[in-house]
């Protein structure tokens, strides 16, 4: 399973991890993904997503 959200879009972003001594060794940065069981054509279903979208979905049902 990959390690994207579906709904954002968001993937891994890479870069450094920096040691101490500054020495530079690549690493990767996973999008938080969570179980959500959502509302879709009616039905509920369980849909891995980033805990971001998640909050920002909650936050746009609740305004309307």
């Amino acid at each position: 399973m990959s390690r994207y959200c579906p709904v954002s879009g968001k993937g891994p972003i890479g870069g450094n991890a920096r040691s101490h001594s500054l020495i530079a060794t690549r690493r990767r940065w996973n999008v938080n993904l969570q179980p959500f069981k959502v509302v879709i054509d009616g039905k509920k279903q369980t849909v891995r997503m980033s805990a971001r979208a998640y909050r920002t979905l909650n936050k746009t049902s609740k305004q309307g």
